[in-house]
């Protein structure tokens, strides 16, 4: 009787052991994936906004380059907010948790009678 009690003492040790480390390691290994794919998507739009940068720069804040680059910098803070539920202000160098993003934030205070 004694050996059947000290197995499965072992028994549900090892199992107990075994589910602890488990829960561990997916414990841990989400979280560095959660922080890459938050990396990802403040890169993605910092890129965003650069573009809309160099489109006006280049072309003017009201060109055609400018608009499309204005839609792929909404769709990009549409993505992150979806995912997320925050997004990334590449000027203010900050997370925002609101839904607060202005497709024109970029144009106040543009002089428009320097457009190209």
């Amino acid at each position: 009787m004694k050996t059947f009690l000290t197995r499965g003492t072992r028994l549900i040790g090892k199992v107990v052991l075994a589910a602890a480390a488990l829960g561990g390691i997916l414990l841990l290994g989400a979280a560095p994936r959660a922080v890459a794919d938050d990396d990802a998507c403040r890169h993605r739009l910092i890129k965003a906004d650069h573009r809309l940068h160099e489109a006006a720069e280049h072309h003017g804040w009201n060109s055609p380059q400018a608009e499309h680059a204005r839609h792929d910098l909404r769709e990009a803070r549409e993505f992150c907010w979806s995912k997320f539920h925050k997004w990334w202000d590449e000027d203010g160098r900050r997370w925002h948790t609101d839904r607060d993003w202005d497709d024109h934030d970029h144009d106040r205070g543009r002089d428009r009678d320097h457009d190209h």
